[in-house]
């Protein structure tokens, strides 16, 4: 009987707030399908709706039985990949969701914890990251729209149905041709942001314990 490759279950999003391409949409696209450390990458795309994310990505992790899941996300403006640590119990849409939901000082989840960390090896991602020559960071805040309703919903599902299985999000920067049409911002080819995660996959699969190494900030 064969043996079946293990899973890591990459998701990403639909565009949103007036763009017509999401960098998270792309990566999940170019990556899906990858075998990366003995494990094929299996693709979600989700809806930026806040009901319909935490609903398919739960359809999500229920169908491909993974062994680690990993969201990705478009955080224009920032300049680096951002590995996040912390997910909170948190809505407060600055804008509408796809669907024109826009919550404001609501939970994520009803009666849930008012946070999570990540359980994925965040600091070894991040040098294995920056050993390649990519650039990356550690953050502090996933925001409070649909991205960070969707890692706080990944991360209460693994804690409550799945407390073996590892988790987190990243967000990336824009792509080019969307920071062209935004005075100023930042942005990061799809060669460089697939690189890039592949290369945060990899050590995440092949680092059960992270580094304890300072990566703090002091702001």
């Amino acid at each position: 009987m064969k043996k079946t490759m293990p899973v890591v279950l990459l998701f990403g999003f639909e565009p949103f707030g007036g763009e017509d391409i999401n960098p998270a949409q792309e990566v999940v696209r170019e990556l899906a399908g990858e075998r990366i450390a003995g494990h094929r990458v299996m693709p979600a795309e989700l809806p930026v709706t806040f009901d319909g994310a935490v609903k398919a990505l739960s359809e999500a992790v229920a169908r491909e039985k993974p062994v680690l899941v990993i969201g990705i996300g478009q955080a224009g403006g920032r300049a680096r990949i951002s590995i996040e640590r912390i997910a909170i119990n948190l809505i407060d849409a600055r804008i509408p969701d796809n669907a024109g939901a826009q919550p404001v000082d609501a939970p994520v989840i009803d009666c849930a914890p008012s946070a999570y960390f990540s359980t994925l090896p965040v600091k070894a991602m991040l040098a294995a990251m920056e050993a390649s020559g990519v650039p990356a960071e550690l953050s502090f805040s996933a925001g409070s729209f649909v991205c960070n309703a969707a890692f706080f919903a990944l991360m209460h599902v693994l804690a409550t149905r799945h407390p073996d299985l590892r988790g987190g999000f990243i967000h990336v920067p824009y792509l080019p041709s969307q920071a062209a049409r935004h005075a100023g911002a930042s942005s990061m080819d799809i060669g460089t942001l697939s690189k890039g995660i592949g290369i945060a996959i990899e050590a995440a699969l092949t680092h059960t314990t992270d580094l304890r190494v300072a990566a703090g900030t002091t702001d």
